[in-house]
């Protein structure tokens, strides 16, 4: 059975997450039901609305609804943390939107590396919003990339990709669950293939490259000078 450690932290991480976790506890699909996830790494609990109340983060609850260890470090290199990481002793490490970056030590940790479930066609919408960006500049179409990681910002080599069209009432929320879900199937569809060798991988080609970053409340503020749809 494959040790997996999963790091992730919103939503978007919950599909993936639970597609992990149960055919292995439920034996809903015995060709998945090789994976073990041994650990979660998520972000540590933050303090959120008007009464800046502690949340934990989705994934985090999850994990322990599900009687899965959990850490949450400030920084993922911090000692701690690593001693941890390297007492779970991880085949592969699966990542979805955890929002920190992976050092080298990090990634050559598992025989299997680190895969990550991106939500773009890379290498179009590298970065931590690509959701928002792909709406934003009007794209026709977006998706879902399974990744292994390298030490850049999502520049490693593509293991699998699956697209949608992108609608004119297309919202982040909407294209965020269709692809959070979507992502989920990719993985479970890719990593046996992977695991196995079956898969080759195909290096990012950086032309057609594109950045976006993280978004600011700036990036929220509404433009009247466009008409409603735009701004819809």
């Amino acid at each position: 059975m494959t040790r997996i450690v999963f790091m992730g932290s919103p939503d978007f991480a919950l599909p993936s997450l639970r597609a992990l976790i149960d055919p292995a506890r439920e034996g809903t699909n015995s060709h998945h039901g090789q994976f073990d996830v041994v650990g979660v790494i998520t972000q540590p609990d933050r303090a959120s609305g008007r009464g800046r109340v502690m949340k934990a983060p989705p994934v985090k609850t999850l994990a322990q609804e599900m009687n899965i260890p959990v850490i949450q470090p400030e920084k993922l290199n911090q000692p701690d943390a690593m001693g941890q990481l390297h007492a779970w002793s991880p085949d592969l490490i699966v990542v979805a939107a955890f929002g920190q970056i992976l050092k080298k030590d990090v990634l050559e940790l598992p025989n299997h590396g680190c895969v990550n479930v991106h939500a773009s066609l890379l290498p179009r919408w590298r970065g931590a919003a690509p959701i928002n960006a792909a709406i934003l500049h009007g794209d026709e179409e977006t998706g879902v990339t399974i990744m292994q990681m390298d030490v850049g910002l999502d520049t490693g080599p593509m293991l699998a990709n699956r697209s949608i069209v992108l609608t004119s009432d297309a919202t982040a929320g909407s294209v965020f669950d269709t692809l959070s879900t979507l992502g989920a199937d990719l993985l479970l569809e890719t990593l046996p293939d992977y695991l196995s060798g079956k898969i080759k991988p195909i290096p990012q080609s950086n032309e057609g490259a594109s950045y976006a970053p993280m978004l600011t409340k700036e990036d929220g503020a509404l433009d009247f000078t466009h008409d409603v749809n735009e701004l819809e």
